[in-house]
């Protein structure tokens, strides 16, 4: 069965929604496809004569819709009526699990800005989805041992004047500080340097917490701990029960191997090096079995740029694993632009902009916005100075903005639009920017639905800038205080019916909804 496309057009002029039906399905039955778009134009005018204003034929095939704005205004009625509950699908996966890992950086320092960027991404994903009626477990995964722990507690110890300084160890203010702090505690644990390492994380994580939790407000279910909940309880050693009893590893060079090229791997990995200490890759397996024991058939792993290499392996992992379903999304990087100028970065040297002090900076609901106004796939260029003007420039203030005015009309036209819902005529709302803007309104469940389907919260950044700009026309050209009352009526369903939408809009994106700009 051929697949089909329904699109909505840039200019009006193609119609408001056109497809390639007609030129998919004629291939199959073999026949000319503009004569067979006529033909089920045709039968659709005679099927749905009130649904369908118009319906035009394009060479090579392709059908563009004008619908009627009977239709709009019914819609409008659905809105009015669903109010918090218009968009969710009518069907729900209330019996569907899903884990959204996301974040897990490494409890070594600050937040970095591909952090803040995978965070807002997650939050906002596991807000759609929970929309939908998905089950969904907000996981961050807290890896607090292993070499990068002991590689802290090295670099504390540095800074605390006990051993030498060497090439790949943390520095910034926030290393030099905890050392002074708590001096202590490290000349009492001395080599102990994953101990030392373990306290620092500890305090590290709690400020991760605050970051995200309280400061950005992205919500966590649950922080796996690597050495509490996935060591100490086996499950390492239970995924390579599990390798093993499948026949795909192997030795080689003292080490033991994972065949992770039989599922698309450049190359096998280790799991065990040759003096017998398990890798980050055999700890990643145990986490991924863990999260299968507690019931999990579908998880999406949120990574950083620089994870691309482990893709492969972990798919492959979870394959074994018996995951359904796996999804790995990358975030690409973030550079930070300044009056036009890159402002460099890196973590291990202690030059970078925290993420939790760019929030504290332009606040969580234009970082978030920016964030997510960008597929997470492509490089991003964060324009500082954008951020923080208050203007119409900004498209966080714009999006809001468009919210306050739909409150303030109603504020001002409800003492004087009096009539009951079911006196409300709706027929009334047929001016080209009436139309516009219902269509437009009409159109969010289908965001919706496409955000879900492509895992793309930026649709739906993209499609409230859209919005914004259709209310902002309509602001411009059309009143409803002053008018005739029983127009004015249904103009102010209509303001009323937008403020909704912009209410879903913003509660799935986690931005606030100002009274007043």
């Amino acid at each position: 069965m051929e697949n089909f496309d329904v699109f909505v057009p840039e200019k009006e002029a193609f119609g408001h929604y056109f497809t390639n039906a007609a030129i998919k399905f004629s291939k199959i039955i073999n026949k000319n496809p503009v004569e067979f778009a006529e033909e089920l134009a045709k039968r659709i005018k005679i099927n749905e004569p009130d649904f369908f204003e118009k319906i035009e034929v394009l060479p090579p095939g392709f059908m563009n819709f004008w619908l009627s704005p009977k239709v709009f205004q019914n819609e409008l009625k659905e809105i009015l009526k669903k109010k918090s509950n218009y968009g969710k699908p009518v069907r729900q996966s209330k019996d569907k699990k899903i884990q959204i890992e996301f974040v897990s950086a490494n409890p070594t320092g600050p937040l970095t800005l591909a952090n803040g960027r995978g965070g807002f991404f997650g939050d906002v994903l596991a807000n759609i989805l929970e929309f939908c009626g998905y089950k969904v477990e907000r996981e961050y995964y807290v890896n607090d041992t292993g070499n990068q722990i002991i590689t802290l507690g090295k670099s504390l110890s540095t800074a605390a004047g006990l051993i030498p300084w060497e090439e790949n160890f943390y520095q910034g203010d926030y290393i030099k500080d905890w050392a002074k702090k708590n001096s202590v505690l490290i000349k009492k644990y001395k080599n102990n340097y994953l101990k030392i390492g373990q306290s620092a994380a500890k305090d590290f994580l709690a400020s991760i917490k605050k970051t995200l939790i309280k400061d950005s407000k992205i919500r966590f279910d649950r922080f796996t701990s690597e050495n509490r909940h996935i060591h100490k309880k086996n499950f390492t050693k239970k995924a390579l029960a599990i390798f093993e009893k499948s026949k795909l590893t192997y030795k080689k060079d003292g080490a033991l191997w994972l065949k992770t090229t039989q599922f698309g791997d450049d190359k096998d990995r280790v799991l065990i090096t040759s003096d017998g200490f398990p890798t980050y890759f055999l700890a990643d397996a145990g986490h991924y079995l863990e999260t299968k024991k507690r019931g999990f058939n579908h998880k999406i792993n949120i990574m950083g740029p620089d994870h691309y290499g482990f893709v492969k392996r972990i798919q492959a992992t979870a394959k074994i694993m018996g995951f359904k379903n796996s999804e790995i999304i990358i975030t690409q990087a973030v550079r930070l632009i300044r009056k036009g100028q890159v402002l460099k970065m890196s973590k291990r040297k202690g030059e970078f902009v925290a993420f939790g002090d760019l929030v504290s900076e332009i606040g969580a609901d234009v970082a978030r916005f920016f964030f997510l106004t960008h597929s997470p796939e492509t490089h991003m260029d964060f324009n500082l100075d954008l951020a923080k003007e208050r203007s119409m420039k900004n498209p966080v203030y714009y999006a809001q903005y468009a919210a306050v005015r739909c409150q303030g009309i109603i504020k001002k036209a409800g003492r004087q639009t009096t009539k009951h819902k079911s006196q409300i005529n709706l027929n009334l709302l047929n001016t080209k920017e009436d139309i516009h803007l219902i269509k437009t309104l009409a159109r969010f469940p289908e965001t919706v639905e496409e955000t879900v389907r492509k895992l793309s919260p930026q649709t739906l950044v993209h499609y409230s800038f859209e919005l914004a700009r259709e209310f902002h026309n309509f602001y411009e050209k059309e009143k409803v205080v002053g008018e005739e009352k029983n127009l004015a009526s249904a103009r102010l369903a209509l303001i009323t019916a937008t403020l909704i939408i912009f209410k879903n809009i913003f509660s799935l994106l986690g931005i606030s909804l100002p009274r007043k700009m």
